[in-house]
């Protein structure tokens, strides 16, 4: 039983200080660059946030309009 222990608490510690070396989710510590898109530009930024929304609220509109006209 012991040599099982101690052989899951070395592969333990070397699964996490392995993750700690990869440099995995560490981005620079500057804000938005984790996002998929860009935040420097606020039109651009506006714009997607107009799509995004605008298309979700609109869809059900959309779709009575396309029922009520068949």
């Amino acid at each position: 039983m012991l040599p099982i222990r101690s052989l899951l608490s070395a592969t333990r510690k070397l699964t996490t200080s392995s993750i700690a070396r990869s440099g995995h989710g560490h981005h620079g510590g500057v804000i938005g660059s984790n996002l998929p898109f860009d935040i420097s530009n606020r039109y651009k930024l506006t714009a997607y946030f107009i799509l995004f929304f605008g298309s979700g609220f609109a869809l059900p509109f959309i779709l009575v309009r396309h029922h009520l006209t068949k």
